[in-house]
């Protein structure tokens, strides 16, 4: 298939290539075993970015009328980094929860890692599965920086999709924040629906709103 721009196709299930420059590259995007070793790699991904738009959230009537999301510029952009406000990141994760049923998909560049996602399933006392065993949850995704941009996101996202499907979830769950428009995008892109808007979730950070997004799954037929 032909590629324009950086728009990342499928040639199969695991193989994507895109053109920058006039370079032909390829990323392979496929499972691997969730490990302490492999989540050390993982880590090493960065996950941070700029916070220079945010999705306000603006009330109607107190609410009664309805919310309405609009993406506005911030005055002054900074910096936020998921992994540094939280208690140790990626390696802490098998310490906190049990990740024998979690799932790890890597993107891979001429063997280096530039991109993952991991998904949570099947795991008792994490709130955000509810109990449910048809809800898987995205539990995290990254690229590097240098590689965002490429359609290598949405390859991840639909790979953790199909790694959640397979395993007869009905739902992905992903949890975002209003400051993170870009990855708000993204979602909607690839069919999330937004579920819920909780404007105080996080009293540590006041200025946040909790978004959390549903995307419809297709299991696999018998």
């Amino acid at each position: 298939m032909a590629v324009h721009g950086h728009q990342v196709v499928s040639k199969h299930p695991a193989a994507f290539d895109w053109c920058e420059g006039g370079l032909r590259m390829s990323v392979d995007i496929r499972d691997e075993a969730l490990t302490a070793a492999a989540l050390a790699e993982y880590a090493t991904i960065p996950i941070f970015f700029m916070v220079d738009r945010v999705l306000e959230v603006r009330l109607v009537d107190g609410g009664l009328g309805g919310m309405s999301l609009t993406e506005t510029a911030v005055h002054d952009p900074y910096a936020k980094d998921y992994d540094a406000d939280e208690v140790g990141g990626p390696t802490h994760w098998p310490e906190r929860f049990d990740t024998s049923n979690w799932g790890l998909i890597c993107a891979r560049r001429d063997g280096t890692r530039v991109g993952g996602a991991v998904i949570a399933w099947n795991t008792p006392g994490l709130r955000m599965l509810g109990g449910r065993d048809d809800v898987a949850v995205l539990w995290d995704i990254r690229v590097a920086t240098g590689q965002r941009g490429t359609g290598i996101g949405s390859a991840l996202f639909q790979a953790a999709a199909d790694w959640a499907g397979a395993r007869r979830c009905r739902w992905l769950k992903i949890e975002t924040q209003n400051v993170n428009a870009a990855a708000c995008r993204l979602y909607h892109k690839m069919g999330c629906t937004l579920g819920a808007i909780d404007r105080f979730a996080y009293p540590e950070a006041p200025g946040e709103v909790r978004l959390l997004w549903w995307k419809a799954l297709e299991s696999p037929p018998d």
